[in-house]
């Protein structure tokens, strides 16, 4: 898991703000901003390590995730309530063999190695390219926003998928047509 940070919030020399972020026993990546991160932290009574809004989904999954596994029908309310830009990949760290795949609003490329059971992403296709260097086994994986993804070492052909929500705003202070904060 590796991510190249475009700072929006919280320094980027305080290593806790940078990702993968860490918390509790879950860990992952971020692309996108959740405008009321610090509203949801203090109304959750979440713990609080960073300064970036992205801590937030990761401790949104921690909570979900009590005994090891996400419980992502949990996860997938608690995210309803987030106001943003999001995808983000993450897993527990007690289940590292599951990784959970969030492709919400922003640019999220996924490829998949069936014989070596890997899955690839990035924001951007061309990095994916760049890194598997035209190896012809690498596919493409299709997923249309608003989708988590389930995906399982033991078996990456086995992906499941559901609808996930959470509130889409492209910049601070505007909602989206219909929705009333």
């Amino acid at each position: 898991m590796g991510h190249t940070r475009w700072r929006t919030r919280g320094n980027e020399f305080n290593n806790r703000n940078n990702h993968p972020i860490r918390a509790g026993i879950v860990i992952g990546t971020h692309n996108g901003t959740i405008y009321n991160a610090d509203y949801l932290f203090r109304r959750l009574g979440l713990p609080r390590y960073a300064e970036v809004d992205s801590e937030l989904i990761f401790r949104l999954a921690d909570r979900f995730a009590p005994e090891g596994p996400i419980d992502q029908e949990g996860l997938k309310k608690a995210l309803a309530l987030c106001r943003g830009q999001m995808s983000a990949v993450l897993a527990s760290r007690l289940d590292p063999g599951t990784i959970t795949v969030l492709k919400g609003n922003k640019p999220l490329c996924l490829r998949i190695h069936r014989q070596h059971r890997v899955v690839l992403y990035a924001s951007d296709d061309a990095f994916i390219d760049f890194a598997v260097d035209n190896e012809k086994s690498w596919r493409e994986l299709e997923v249309p926003p608003m989708t988590m993804l389930t995906i399982r070492h033991e078996d990456v052909r086995a992906i499941e998928n559901s609808e996930f929500r959470f509130i889409p705003q492209e910049r601070k202070g505007t909602l989206p047509k219909g929705v009333n904060a």
